[in-house]
């Protein structure tokens, strides 16, 4: 965030704010978290979370109901039941994200393509005869579809699209049943499988997302899946001059199409020696005028209702407002609350056995086993089976 934020905040309040880094990768700064509230640290004093996370933090954080119940009233209804875990208000919403493509629309015309793939099969066909005819014009560094492939929680968003697309089910559905072990997941897989070196590069198993942003930056590739709230089409950043970016819905699978839903909310640690001054900060960040801010110069996708209500403010970024129309019938959220406390294990072993399999350690088959049996025993849940296409 933009320390300029933090500057006029302190302007208005008098209240000094330190900005304190933290990891790139959501699982790392989960860690990093947990060892903080388990000494009682006093600082950090306000928590950066993944929306996956209340469940599993909710008791080392103050209830926000008794400084911001008013302001929640303004926010997403979705996005605040998500942080309210027992009645306690852990979080507040503060951004939300959902995972898109983004493709090179100068190469997708230039290859005589009129729209951006519609299906994994059209992106496969697309991806390899652009990656084929840059490589003969001399870049041979271009690659066709770069991904987050790392072990870790984006992996687990991405392979949760290809999943739901196939009809695979949420790894544990709605009523507790687990049910990742199945033969539309292995499908799904075998399919993102089969990308590595072909359209997309032998590294992307280590990749993240600003991993992947680097090779669409620098002009090697023609699709990238990342979040919707990351802006990319500021031209000047590509090389080529020509070169113009934009965004699609992720293409669908046999069954349909999906789209992780992300995004962050703001917590206040139980062990804050300041508590008041860590809410009217939170307060200020979730308000009309920092959310219209932020929207504005950064694509960042606010909270408030207000925001999706009125037209007027998804006027001057069409494309996202094309988008978000579609949010009901693509978004998909991974099973953080169904598994509670336990989500956080839960994603290690998916993204973990997933990035087995890509890596070439695993038979699909067998990692999805062993990895449903993982999941019986850390949660307690017992296994089922899907009853038809998964939607």
């Amino acid at each position: 965030m933009d320390q300029s934020v933090f500057d006029q905040f302190t302007q208005k309040t008098g209240i000094r704010v330190d900005f304190i880094p933290g990891p790139e990768s959501m699982t790392e700064r989960l860690e990093l978290y947990r060892r903080y509230l388990a000494s009682k640290s006093t600082t950090p004093d306000v928590y950066y979370i993944d929306v996956v996370w209340p469940a599993v933090l909710a008791d080392e954080f103050v209830d926000l109901n008794q400084y911001l119940a008013k302001d929640a009233v303004d926010q997403l209804e979705a996005q605040v039941h998500n942080d309210t875990v027992n009645g306690k208000l852990t979080s507040m919403p503060f951004n939300t994200e959902l995972g898109v493509l983004y493709y090179r629309a100068d190469l997708l015309r230039k290859y005589g393509y009129s729209h951006p793939p519609n299906t994994w099969d059209e992106l496969e066909k697309m991806a390899a005869r652009i990656q084929a005819g840059e490589r003969a014009a001399g870049n041979h560094d271009f690659w066709g579809y770069v991904w987050q492939g790392a072990a870790y929680e984006g992996l687990t968003c991405n392979a949760l699209e290809w999943e739901e697309s196939y009809g695979g089910g949420d790894i544990i559905q709605d009523d507790g049943t687990i049910t990742v072990n199945n033969p539309r997941t292995i499908q799904a897989i075998d399919r993102a499988h089969r990308w590595i070196g072909t359209i997309s590069p032998p590294s992307v198993i280590a990749f993240k997302e600003q991993d992947s942003r680097n090779v669409l930056y620098a002009g090697n590739a023609a699709f990238a899946r990342d979040w919707l709230w990351r802006q990319f089409s500021d031209e000047s950043i590509l090389p080529d001059s020509t070169a113009k970016v934009a965004i699609a819905l992720m293409p669908a699978g046999p069954v349909r199409r999906a789209s992780t839903l992300g995004g962050q909310s703001l917590a206040i640690s139980k062990y804050s020696q300041h508590p008041k001054e860590s809410a009217a900060l939170i307060g200020y960040l979730a308000s009309h005028d920092e959310q219209l801010t932020l929207w504005k110069k950064h694509a960042m996708l606010p909270t408030r209702r207000e925001f999706f209500a009125n037209p007027e403010y998804m006027q001057d970024r069409p494309e996202i407002a094309n988008l978000w129309k579609e949010v009901d019938n693509i978004a998909v959220a991974r099973p953080s609350t169904v598994a509670g406390s336990h989500y956080d294990e839960v994603s290690r072993a998916y993204f973990s056995a997933v990035h087995a399999v890509l890596a070439g350690e695993e038979q699909t088959q067998k990692a999805l086993t062993d990895l449903q049996a993982k999941l019986e025993t850390m949660t307690g849940r017992k296994s089922g089976t899907l009853a038809g296409p998964a939607h």
